[in-house]
């Protein structure tokens, strides 16, 4: 059986906290509400330090569990256990990190574990230095769909130009992955084959995922109640059956020039994705300009964001990559973790 890491990604209001909780429903994966750290951490990994010293470990966990940023509270796990586990794990970056959903996979006795974060689709060569050996699923939901719904969120703050911008920036981060991604890592679903036959699209699911299929992940209401925080009332449908009611609502909820924005900047891409073009009329010049010049800002502060990076890579304090499962610990060249020794100490 794997024990590879396993994220669920896609462009927000896609139907990934669905997804989430189908997987939390399988009997030997959990995958928690979303957390606010792994990214955070690495991308302040200068200054938590080298994690092969035992008291760089703790201070990053004792970060990590208290930060009103991070969101810990939500897996409702102890934060001494944590940091003692943290201390006498493995000296890396990724191992704290990973500690975290190792022992959340734990309180209900599951072996495995995932996450799930929509803009995780735009930073999976991020998540691959911290989980060598991690699985993608993302998550594909028609463009104008997502875009009618993330401009009805009370935590969504732009407008209907970053909405379709946000979705095409997903659309092209999964062609990227599709191409230079293995098979066995990368995995493209679409949300309206899913709600349409959740049997069958999780069956072929768990073949990626190498998992049996179990029947509970049909039908994860139960799982709503654990892993969808009550605070979150914009997640109030996953508590019920999985439904298509959904499915091309936007045909009522965007506004004639929205669908013809849309259309006319994310056609290419709807298409390609197996979705049809309504034929709205073209859009103003206006509003191609407004997009083109809110496309062209957001791609130069990903460029940035890239260089920053690539600069601190040249500067890291010590390893990033996790050494918990056992394909991680094999790119490493460690040998397998002792049955009896769940939690080794891994220094150097």
């Amino acid at each position: 059986m794997s024990d590879r890491p396993v994220f669920v990604v896609g462009c927000p209001r896609s139907g990934t906290t669905m997804l989430q909780l189908m997987l939390h429903s399988h009997p030997r994966m959990a995958v928690p509400p979303e957390t606010r750290y792994v990214v955070p951490v690495y991308q302040r990994r200068r200054e938590f330090g080298d994690m092969r010293l035992a008291q760089r470990r703790a201070a990053l966990a004792e970060w990590i569990a208290t930060d009103r940023t991070t969101k810990f509270k939500e897996l409702k796990i102890d934060k001494d256990e944590f940091v003692r586990e943290c201390v006498e794990g493995p000296g890396s970056l990724g191992s704290v990190i990973g500690t975290t959903f190792r022992m959340y996979a734990e309180r209900f006795g599951k072996p495995r574990w995932g996450d799930k974060r929509p803009s995780y689709v735009k930073q999976v060569d991020i998540l691959l230095r911290i989980f060598p050996d991690a699985q993608f699923i993302h998550l594909i939901r028609d463009g104008r769909d997502c875009v009618s719904s993330l401009k009805e969120m009370p935590w969504y703050t732009h407008n209907s130009f970053h909405a379709i911008s946000t979705w095409a920036e997903a659309m092209d981060a999964g062609v990227k992955l599709r191409r230079t991604m293995p098979a066995d890592s990368y995995y493209e679903l679409r949300y309206e084959d899913l709600t349409d036959d959740p049997s069958t699209e999780l069956k072929k699911l768990c073949l990626f995922l190498e998992e049996d299929f179990d029947p509970a992940m049909v039908s994860p209401r139960e799982a709503a109640q654990v892993a969808v925080p009550v605070h979150k009332v914009w997640h109030s449908n996953t508590h019920g059956e999985v439904l298509r009611t959904r499915v091309g609502s936007w045909t009522g909820r965007l506004e004639g020039w929205e669908i013809s924005l849309a259309e006319q900047a994310l056609g290419d891409r709807l298409v390609a994705n197996g979705y049809e073009l309504s034929g709205a009329p073209a859009p103003s010049k206006e509003h191609v300009a407004t997009l083109q010049r809110v496309m062209q800002k957001r791609k130069a502060a990903r460029s940035r964001k890239r260089l920053r990076d690539r600069f601190q890579r040249l500067r890291e304090p010590g390893p990033v990559a996790a050494l918990l499962t056992s394909r991680q610990r094999a790119l490493a060249g460690l040998p397998p973790q002792p049955a009896e020794d769940k939690h080794p100490s891994v220094t150097a």
